[in-house]
């Protein structure tokens, strides 16, 4: 009996103890013989109706049971588990037998573990598992009251440079004492979870207004501002906080968090160490559209991407002297997609050198056919992308697309907007001179709108620019505008370089750049862009204005 368990007991009927274990005397501590108490009284308040129940049970059914309770101790009160059965003694008397086992290593490792699966092991703030169970908690309570609050989505700046300089021991450091400022700055009523790297989630139930948000925002950028004193190394990194409201911006837990950590990548990409709170018309597309995505990877497999080609022509005599090409992705169910919306995902997820290279190679080829039906030469102007142009294998697709369609090289324009050049400026030199050693001709797309360094056209060898639409929409009547054409102008000729002005829309438009020396005109006075069987309907006359549709010319409104 002594070593049936941590605690045994014999039990009347009536639950009165009959024997104790020396080990159940010592832990409950009790100077006299616990011999006629009832277990019950032993046990904790909230647990004594359920032992008693049990009690009954067991002696009426003669069946073993379970039951977890607390012993009361002079300390604390321990949880057990206890088995209950029922047994007849030497005189034939039915009496109760009860072991119990110890439960608090056991509890103690089950709290762990649950702590673990809802806590982050670095800072000890909560997880992404136990945020989103808060969020849903301050949801419905903010629906009962209908009072709104604000989820924040808080990115150190410049993190990175702490891990890659000073080592990941460092930084675990750094992340470590940032969490204990936040939470430190933060009411008891708020959530402070960390959702992974240097990112954290704070949820802030009654802060809604402009004002409110602003005084929070404000306290946790200042609090991760000041100095980081680490190992003997003082670091600075400072935070960009993004901000979504309950209900104006989304009524889920999964929304608000993404719309908030939409906010912070714009405060880090508009300057850092800022707040902004979310605004659909500043942030773009709010996501990435997953759904779009696997819809291009179908629609590489069905073919539905297609080629449409705008002219390039002559801006004294109108006649096209080439085209610039343009993809264009028709959905079966949603129409014509812009590609202002599957380019940027076909940059991220590496389509865009699949699609880019079929459409150089098929762009090339089509060149062929115009010019068999304008019986002279033209040339081809294709757009390459930043992933294309740093591609390891982008010279090989170059090389392939011009001997399959058997292209001299100087019939050939690759636009390249000045950003890309200027990603990478040694390896931009090194490819655009092995470009130029093909006769491909370079032009900087967009030209003025980028980079405001003129330096690229001094080093790399540049042979077109391209003045976008910008400057282009409100000529003739705007100084500034005229004065950036002229000055762009001047620019080209003195260095030798075409000029292609795009976006032109209006006679007086066209007749102001024709006077001032620009060649080459693109935009829809003179032609949107077009299928090839429309583009090869126009080349049959030499004078593009005059076959091209009138549809096909009207200013888009």
């Amino acid at each position: 009996m002594e070593e049936a368990g941590d605690v045994v007991f014999r039990l009347n009927q009536l639950g009165q103890i009959l024997f104790a274990s020396k080990r159940a005397v010592a832990l409950i501590a009790s100077q006299t013989p616990l011999a006629g108490d009832t277990l019950p009284r032993l046990i904790s308040l909230d647990d004594q109706a359920p032992m008693a129940a049990l009690l009954a049970e067991v002696g009426a059914s003669g069946q073993s049971r379970l039951l977890e309770a607390r012993i009361k101790t002079p300390d604390a009160e321990i949880w057990h588990e206890l088995r209950v059965s029922s047994y007849a003694n030497q005189h034939g008397a039915s009496e109760l037998l009860v072991v119990g086992r110890d439960m608090t290593v056991q509890h103690a490792t089950e709290e762990r573990l649950r702590h673990m699966a809802t806590h982050d092991a670095l800072t000890e703030l909560p997880n992404r598992l136990l945020l989103s169970d808060r969020m849903r908690m301050v949801i419905a309570n903010a629906r009962r009251s209908g009072q709104g609050f604000s989820v924040a989505t808080i990115g150190l700046d410049g993190f990175k440079k702490v891990n890659d300089g000073l080592g990941h021991p460092i930084g675990d450091a750094l992340l470590r004492t940032a969490a204990a400022r936040l939470r430190k700055t933060l009411r008891d009523s708020d959530t402070l979870a960390r959702v992974g790297g240097d990112e954290f989630v704070a949820v802030l139930p009654g802060t809604a207004t402009e004002a409110q948000i602003k005084l929070v925002t404000g306290r946790l950028i200042a609090t991760l501002q000041s100095p980081f004193e680490i190992e003997n190394h003082t670091i600075y990194v400072g935070a960009s906080v993004g901000v979504a409201v309950y209900p104006q911006h989304a009524e889920d837990e999964v929304k608000l968090v993404a719309l908030a950590d939409a906010a912070m990548s714009r405060a880090k990409e508009t300057g850092k160490a800022r707040c902004v709170v979310y605004s659909q018309s500043q942030s773009g597309p709010p996501e990435h559209d997953i759904s779009l995505e696997a819809a291009m990877f179908q629609a590489v497999r069905e073919g539905e991407f297609l080629l449409y080609y705008q002219p390039i022509v002559d801006a004294r005599t109108r006649e096209i002297q080439g085209f610039e090409t343009l993809m264009r992705w028709k959905h079966p169910t949603l129409g014509m997609v812009p590609p202002a919306r599957f380019i940027p995902i076909a940059e991220t997820n590496g389509l865009i050198n699949l699609l880019g290279a079929w459409a150089l190679k098929a762009a090339c080829v089509q060149l062929k056919q115009f010019e068999e039906v304008a019986k002279r030469s033209l040339y081809i102007s294709v757009n390459i992308s930043p992933r294309q142009f740093r591609n390891d294998k982008f010279l090989d697709v170059l090389d392939d697309a011009i001997a399959f369609s058997g292209l001299l090289g100087e019939q050939l324009v690759l636009e390249i907007t000045e950003g890309t050049l200027m990603i990478d400026p040694v390896h931009a030199e090194s490819i655009l001179s092995k470009m130029a050693e093909r006769n491909a001709r370079i032009a900087i797309d967009d030209f003025g709108t980028g980079y405001s360094s003129l330096a690229y056209l001094k080093r790399f060898p540049i042979s077109v620019l391209k003045i976008d639409r910008t400057f282009i929409r409100d000529l003739p009547g705007s100084q500034k505008d005229g004065a950036i054409c002229n000055a762009v102008l001047d620019l080209a000729k003195h260095l030798d370089l075409s000029v292609v002005a795009e976006g032109v829309e209006t006679e007086g438009q066209m007749e102001y750049l024709e006077q001032r020396g620009c060649q080459y005109i693109q935009g829809y006075l003179t032609g949107k862009p077009m299928a090839a069987n429309v583009a090869m309907a126009a080349l049959k006359e030499s004078i593009h204005v005059k076959v091209v549709p009138a549809e096909l010319r009207q200013v888009a409104q």
